[in-house]
């Protein structure tokens, strides 16, 4: 099951320059942004609990970002 909605992934492109988008562009931008966001995190969940938290902080999600 999806959470992005398709509208924001069509703001998105859109925002980028596109006059027109695909509903299967949408579609691969979603399922892209959304594996990205769950690979990002896991490693923030890692690195709160190497941390002895279990609160996800910012600073994890942005250095799980940058690995």
């Amino acid at each position: 099951m999806s959470i992005l909605a398709l509208a924001a992934m069509e703001k998105l492109i859109r925002r980028s320059g596109a006059r027109r988008v695909s509903e299967t562009a949408k579609k691969a931008l979603r399922e892209l942004l959304e594996d990205y966001a769950e690979e990002i995190c896991r490693k923030a969940v890692q690195l709160a609990r190497h941390g002895g938290r279990t609160t996800v902080k910012a600073e994890d999600i942005k250095l799980a970002a940058k690995t």
